[in-house]
């Protein structure tokens, strides 16, 4: 609304703004000012530098200077207009002119472009003062003229005004939110928001060589095997009104992400032993006062900061992450399902620079003792002015109207920076808010340490993978080495059926409460979980009931011993019951990484029961600094050798059974070297084929069975790592 005395004011800086000093008038003359335009001086002080004690001549006298003089003295005025005393003298040397005469000259002269600068002043207001009392005089007339809503009758100006005023206020908000957020659509996103299309399960999604095809492009294959589809479906996609929150959401997720991975002390403060750094959490609520909101009452912080050298080249690294099969079957031991639910922008020029999409995702620790993580989130891609890309995961749980959520992602991501010879530098930084009273004793360490969700397993897992993707495309196999395969055929179906049976497992050790299996009551042993499912149509498993058994324990052995025992063919008749002590031999193996335990094999069981026929076992082992996994399977002879000649893995049936070997700690380090941990969490996981009729009903003798495997099993491993 306008104030009563709006108008007063004006007419009063009008007529202050005429009310020019005496003085400075008085040295100009207003016949002549237009026309000689400076040309004719008086040799008198004038404006705001003459002293006001001193009394003008009546009588003034006027020298003409001549057109060069003019000109010189326009040009210095351009360069400087408060020449001193040395550059009066020079400057009336060079013309002829006394230094008086040349102060008084420039003094003149601002005072001209003085009166020339309140003139044009002088008329805006003018100008504008006239609006304004247009403008009033129409408010008047409208406000004369108004009714009221409800009775018809004429309107109490009062209340009127108040109205008007309140809607002119909102009007002029949304106006002006609209404005901001079509300005960073348009900046940031590039292209219109547009629903994600309906694509059939087969199809084409970018996806690595190794990749497992027939899954829908929307999800992750965890949540295909394990029937997480009916709860991931429950997690509706943003709404429209929805949708500018979480673009501006992802705009200032991305700017933190950046200044997170760049920034030094004191945001980020080292340890004592120089091995990792800790988030000062006074300085990042001073650094980045926004974001999603104060810290949940009962959640506590983590964050983590790790960088690494990957054999990747940075535009395949930057696909991984934005398609959310290949990001889920690449970080299968940390994701266990996850789902796009929108995708918002595409990106532009034929990439993802620009890209957005919502999405669903759980995270996990290989273990039934650690809960999973579930977060509701959206991921932003970006390529920047140097070249670097950055892909940032920030929270949406405040815009989702469900339970509240017992972890949040704070920004997290990647910045990827582009090296030669198809290497990359990655910076990861990961920091979430998490509710973690339910994880057990024996994992508290591991997950406060980050080992488990934190930065250095994201990029361990993806230093490793990349290894192992390099290896499976190497074409210069030696020949002469006994066991190896050559044949690229063979070598990429065999990789490829190593693949799925380590995303089986992954997706059936941890915690997820996605899963359809169902825990069975009366196992006998409460650190013992028993899961059932029946497989049905399924060309990757035997049909029929299978029972699945999984159990953590500690046990004060380092992991790297775990892992060599567990994953030598020597000594698997000191801990395999299956193979009913007989001798276990590698027929062929892959290596895929620079670690000689990085390898798939496959193994030959010569059972001592001359009338058992001898089995094959699918064996792959991976290592990385912050875990190990041997994960084996029973296979069919006559299927191997299909596989081996480069033929269809996807229907050879597979249950995955296998370990998870965790250090129980950060580790101690000696000179820069992680050199340990006192011991190592494993977990063990088996499944088992207990009926081959999937309708079947389960006897409590298979469970009572299984569970005794699972037991005894342990205890050999617990016997054979401990002795000296």
């Amino acid at each position: 609304m306008l104030q009563p005395n709006m108008f007063d004011s004006h007419h009063h800086l009008l007529d202050m703004s005429h009310k020019t000093s005496e003085n400075e008038l008085d040295m100009l003359r207003d016949d002549d000012y237009e026309s000689k335009s400076g040309t004719d001086i008086m040799e008198a002080p004038s404006g705001d530098e003459q002293d006001p004690n001193q009394r003008p001549n009546k009588k003034k006298r006027y020298h003409r200077h001549t057109q060069h003089q003019i000109q010189e003295m326009e040009s210095f005025f351009k360069e400087c207009p408060h020449p001193d005393d040395k550059q009066r003298k020079e400057l009336g040397r060079r013309l002829s002119l006394e230094p008086l005469q040349v102060k008084f000259w420039f003094q003149n002269k601002r005072t001209q472009m003085k009166a020339q600068h309140e003139r044009c002043e002088n008329t805006q207001l003018r100008n504008e003062n006239e609006k304004l009392r247009s403008e009033n005089i129409r408010y008047k007339e409208a406000l004369a003229n108004a009714t009221c809503p409800s009775c018809g009758g004429p309107a109490a100006i009062g209340e009127m005004s108040f109205d008007e005023q309140h809607l002119r206020i909102e009007n002029a908000r949304l106006r002006e939110e609209i404005d901001r957020i079509s300005a960073i659509a348009a900046k940031y996103v590039g292209k219109p928001m547009l629903n994600y299309p309906n694509m059939s399960p087969h199809g084409s999604t970018r996806s690595l060589d190794l990749g497992v095809t027939g899954f829908s492009p929307q999800q992750g294959l965890a949540g295909d095997i394990f029937g997480a589809n009916d709860l991931l479906r429950s997690v509706s996609g943003p709404t429209e009104a929805d949708k500018p929150i979480i673009i501006e959401l992802a705009v200032a997720a991305m700017e933190e992400l950046i200044r997170m991975a760049q920034a030094g002390e004191p945001l980020w403060v080292p340890n004592l032993d120089n091995s990792s750094e800790t988030l000062n959490e006074d300085e990042y609520l001073r650094t980045f006062p926004r974001g999603i909101g104060p810290k949940p009452l009962d959640f506590k912080s983590e964050a983590s900061r790790d960088s690494e050298v990957v054999i990747m080249n940075h535009i395949t690294l930057v696909e991984i992450l934005m398609d959310v099969n290949q990001w889920s079957n690449v970080f299968s031991g940390i994701v266990s399902r996850a789902m796009t639910l929108e995708v918002l922008s595409t990106g532009v020029a034929g990439n993802y620079n620009g890209a957005l999409q919502v999405m669903t995702a759980e995270f996990q620790v290989p273990s039934p003792l650690v809960p999973t993580r579930e977060n509701y989130f959206v991921r932003y891609c970006k390529q920047h002015a140097d070249g670097t890309w950055a892909v940032v995961d920030v929270s949406l749980d405040n815009l989702r109207p469900s339970a509240a959520p017992r972890s949040r992602r704070r920004p997290s991501g990647c910045l990827i920076q582009e090296l030669p010879n198809g290497y990359s530098k990655v910076t990861w930084v990961e920091h979430v808010e998490v509710d973690d009273r339910a994880v057990h004793n024996i994992y508290r360490l591991l997950v406060n340490s980050g080992l488990g969700f934190g930065a250095k397993r994201w990029v361990a897992t993806l230093e490793r993978q990349c290894e192992r993707l390099a290896s499976a495309m190497a074409s210069n196999i030696p020949a002469g080495e006994v066991g190896v395969i050559t044949s690229p055929e063979g070598r990429k179906s065999m990789l490829k059926l190593a693949e799925r049976m380590v995303l089986s497992f992954c997706s059936g050790v941890g915690a997820s409460t996605a899963h359809t299996w169902t825990t069975l009551s009366g196992s006998g042993a409460d650190d013992v979980r028993v899961m059932t499912r029946k497989s049905m149509d399924d060309p990757g498993r035997p049909p029929g009931i299978v029972l699945s058994a999984a159990t953590s324990f500690w046990i004060p052995v380092e992991p790297k011993r775990v892992f060599d025992f567990l994953r030598d063919e020597h000594s698997r008749s000191k801990w395999d019951i299956l193979s009913n002590g007989g001798l276990v031999q590698e027929m062929a193996h892959i290596a895929n990484g620079r670690d000689p335990g990085n390898c798939v094999s496959l193994l030959r069981v010569n059972s001592a029961n001359s009338s058992q026929s001898n089995m094959l076992i699918l064996q792959e082992s991976s290592s990385d600094s912050t875990g190990s996994y041997v994960i084996y399977a029973p296979v069919d002879i006559v299927a191997m050798n299909v596989v081996l000649s480069g033929g269809d893995p996807d229907y050879v049936a597979l249950l995955p059974s296998g370990f998870a070997i965790l250090p129980d700690g950060p580790g101690q380090h000696q000179g820069g070297t992680l050199v340990g941990t006192c011991g190592t969490l494993l977990t063990v996981a088996f499944q088992i084929l207990v009926d081959s009729v999937p309708t079947a009903k389960l006897s409590l003798g298979s469970v009572a069975t299984v569970n005794s495997l699972i037991k005894c099993t342990v205890e050999k491993i617990k016997a054979a790592v401990s002795s000296p």
